[in-house]
């Protein structure tokens, strides 16, 4: 019996190197980093950073829902920005996706992400069975 179980969906972009889109171990499921890209073209959205967000959040969405799981089960993101000027447009776009009380949460200035992304944003989910 394996240890923990892949997640993947075809509503969210592809895993485009060597890891599974999240990973469930036991009522905890680990979502990796996603950017910006189109799960139909695998191209990033826009150049624009509120679609940026707004599609990765979409992303996300898509992940948890395989898992069988929602937004709202995240306990944990971490957000990666390549400008730290965009705080608050993550903050005013996270806002249309979660309520309080929200999750955990860091913010980290990277010099560059995956396809010249803007944001990348990943997330650990607990299912409502632990709780």
């Amino acid at each position: 019996m394996a240890l923990f179980e892949p997640i993947t969906t075809s509503k969210a972009p592809a895993a485009i190197g060597t890891y599974s889109q999240a990973t469930r171990y036991g009522d905890t499921v680990y979502l990796s980093g996603q950017i910006p890209l189109d799960p139909v073209t695998m191209e990033l959205v826009s150049e624009q950073l509120d679609a940026q967000i707004i599609q990765v959040f979409k992303n996300l969405q898509a992940v948890c829902q395989a898992a069988g799981g929602r937004l709202d089960q995240i306990v944990k993101l971490t957000v990666y920005l390549t400008d730290l000027e965009h705080f608050a447009k993550v903050n005013e776009i996270m806002a249309r996706f979660f309520t309080t009380p929200y999750p955990a949460r860091v913010v980290i200035g990277a010099s560059a992400l995956p396809r010249r992304a803007g944001v990348e944003i990943d997330a650990i989910m607990v299912l409502p069975d632990s709780v």
